[in-house]
């Protein structure tokens, strides 16, 4: 890649939504990735994106002298396209899909579940576990419980496309759908094109 050291070693670094470190490390122990290396920036970011761009880039910048292999673990997250224009400048690649949402669930079933289901609110594993970080205090729900009718007003259900099948985690994603005053659907997606994606990368880097 363009800039690299002659000295980078040979080891794919995948930096990463904060959003997606334990699922990103669970696949890597599952499928003995062990020539990957995992930076993840703050999943705060999940609620602001603008600021993804510029932290993104810093780290690509902070890690090319380092890796000659670099795979970015966002899909576009709200940044209207900046994360594209970031990684083809770079010469890089990333996941697939608008979001999160779309590559756990795949990006044509996604669709089909974005028409059929208007007006849905998405949680995944970690946005259900850290629901009460990043929702409730992270909008200010909890000191203005009236913010909830402004930001949740057209929305409809909340639509849980869990990772793990976990009894526990779909009784909080239910509880979270409560707690918000909408309906409440779970759609069970496991890892979909995150797993696929690293795995593609995986095999590049070692055919390399």
């Amino acid at each position: 890649m363009n800039g690299a050291s002659k000295q980078a070693p040979a080891r794919l670094l995948v930096i990463a939504c904060g959003a997606l470190a334990h699922e990103i490390v669970w696949l890597q122990k599952l499928n003995g990735w062990q020539q990957m290396d995992v930076q993840c920036l703050d999943a705060e970011l999940h609620n602001r994106p603008k600021l993804i761009p510029q932290k993104l880039r810093a780290a690509i910048e902070t890690n090319r002298h380092q890796y000659e292999h670099i795979f970015i673990g966002y899909a576009d997250c709200g940044t209207g396209g900046e994360i594209d224009r970031i990684i083809e400048q770079e010469g890089l690649e990333r996941l697939p899909g608008a979001h999160c949402y779309s590559f756990f669930a795949g990006e044509q079933r996604f669709n089909q579940l974005a028409e059929q289901e208007l007006g849905s609110f998405y949680l995944t594993d970690f946005l259900v576990e850290h629901f009460d970080r990043l929702v409730v205090r992270g909008l200010k729900l909890d000191a203005h419980p009236e913010l909830r009718e402004q930001y949740f007003a057209h929305y409809r259900l909340v639509v849980y496309l869990s990772q793990r099948e976990d009894p526990q985690l779909v009784t909080k994603a239910r509880q979270a759908a409560q707690f918000l005053g909408l309906e409440f659907r779970h759609k069970h997606c496991g890892y979909g094109d995150l797993e696929a994606g690293l795995q593609q990368q995986v095999l590049k880097f070692n055919q390399a």
